[in-house]
């Protein structure tokens, strides 16, 4: 069981490696004062953090800063078959499916068998603290949101 770590390497990666949506993305001070306008062709895909699994899945940062006070959005694309091992948060995590299939379990193991499947509109609310788990079980877009710092 691990607690998700590393959304701070997400903004140090957006700094420092390849911009992901910089241009939909205001800084987190202006976020009360500024809107955010994003079309999907425009989003900047990258490598997700470092605590996911690299290989088979993408992110994007649509707003804010998930390792700061406020709201954040970010985007996840995964393969077909792509795993997210347990883990928890220590702030509620909101996802929505945007497309494709998406399973999510609770728990501390990785039960396929005991997982949910949510198609493409599903969504889930998970609770600070909640031990979860997930995979993509056709290619899918998930979008996060939630208040930071969620980590």
């Amino acid at each position: 069981m691990r607690k998700i770590l590393g959304w701070g390497a997400v903004a140090l990666v957006t700094m420092v490696g390849t911009p992901i949506a910089q241009e939909a993305t205001p800084h987190a001070a202006n976020m009360a004062s500024s809107h955010v306008l994003v079309n999907a062709a425009d989003l900047k895909w990258g490598p997700p953090p470092p605590v996911f699994e690299q290989k088979g899945s993408s992110f994007a940062l649509i707003s804010g800063d998930p390792s700061q006070a406020g709201l954040y959005v970010v985007r996840l694309k995964m393969a077909a078959g792509y795993r997210i091992a347990p883990h928890w948060h220590p702030t509620d995590e909101h996802v929505t499916v945007l497309s494709g299939t998406f399973s999510i379990g609770m728990g501390e193991t990785f039960d396929k068998s005991a997982m949910k499947d949510l198609p493409a509109g599903g969504y889930v609310l998970l609770p600070a603290d909640m031990r979860h788990y997930a995979m993509a079980k056709t290619a899918s877009v998930v979008q996060v949101h939630g208040m930071g710092p969620f980590m």
